[in-house]
């Protein structure tokens, strides 16, 4: 059975939030679970800022 979009949506506040998803059924596990993981890659990667500049070769410079 697949899951609604309205408890997709529940699952995700949870996940989110950090909270517990307090519900033993698979399915609902299997997508918190990933959501969880997803944000912990999100956080692991870095993430740039701004506008890069090249100050050593500024021919490069379009």
């Amino acid at each position: 059975m697949s899951l609604s979009s309205y408890r997709m949506h529940r699952i995700y506040l949870a996940a989110t939030m950090n909270y517990g998803l307090g519900s033993n059924d698979l399915e609902e596990l299997a997508y918190y679970n990933k959501i969880r993981k997803e944000m912990n890659d999100m956080k692991k990667e870095p993430f740039k800022r701004g506008i890069p500049l090249n100050w050593d070769n500024p021919a490069k410079i379009d």
